[in-house]
């Protein structure tokens, strides 16, 4: 880690949703190093050891359960400054081939997930008058793509959704972004369509500490000025498509 931003959220306190593995670990393990308190939210309840950190179950699909989690964090650490939400499931085939509890799954994790995070933790948010909300998106929140229609429809949700929270939250001093990477290494989706353990394709993927340091970056400008959306790929990704 870059010492100059070494400690530049001492002070904070971050909310992290699909803290377990993957992105999420990897977001929690970058603030810390930054110097945020860390709160990891999933529904297994584990994540990282970290210092300054704590751990708590809930599934974003459970309004109650984000809420008893934030307010749990809130009582922790005396509020909530950042919250990245991360939780999101996946799985690929023609639309025509998706099966109706996948696409239930994926509307109700990604987008009713995404609303049940901010419904949670926008409270806390705006009684510090600053803050960031952070929405792990994707490149498929960005354009069509084959054999993924449901889950590129639940990205375009978390993209449009989170593009209009800035336009209502800004005056309030709390920056909203997006964060849409291209394909990372990663547990995700695995086995559900497009997504096999060892094949090749993930040697030439984005590591979840990639992601991780573009989170940070977003988290780290000046107050001054907001980063809305951020979009990047692997070099050995095509660029558009």
């Amino acid at each position: 880690m870059n010492e100059i931003i070494s400690h530049q959220l001492s002070g904070k306190t971050a909310f992290i949703t699909g803290a377990s593995g993957g992105i999420g670990a990897a977001v929690a393990n970058a603030l810390s190093r930054s110097g945020a308190a860390v709160s990891m939210v999933s529904r297994s309840g584990l994540g990282p050891s970290l210092p300054n950190s704590l751990t708590a179950v809930a599934d974003v699909r459970d309004c109650e359960a984000l809420q008893d989690a934030a307010e749990r964090t809130a009582e922790h650490f005396g509020g909530i400054d950042i919250v990245v939400a991360n939780a999101g499931v996946g799985s690929w085939a023609p639309f025509s081939e998706t099966p109706d509890s996948d696409v239930q799954e994926m509307t109700d994790v990604n987008v009713t997930g995404l609303f049940n995070t901010v419904h949670a933790t926008l409270p806390y948010l705006q009684k510090r008058g600053a803050g960031d909300i952070v929405t792990v998106a994707s490149e498929a929140g960005r354009r069509g793509l084959p054999d993924e229609a449901v889950y590129v429809a639940t990205k375009f949700a978390q993209v449009g959704f989170t593009r209009s929270l800035d336009h209502e939250l800004r005056a309030s001093g709390i920056r909203c972004t997006n964060v849409c990477p291209g394909g990372v290494a990663s547990n995700f989706g695995m086995g559900r369509g497009l997504r096999l353990p060892g094949m090749p394709e993930l040697e030439n993927m984005m590591t979840p500490d990639d992601v991780a340091e573009v989170v940070l970056f977003a988290l780290t400008r000046p107050r001054h000025l907001r980063i809305l959306e951020v979009a990047f790929r692997h070099m050995s990704e095509q660029s558009w498509g």
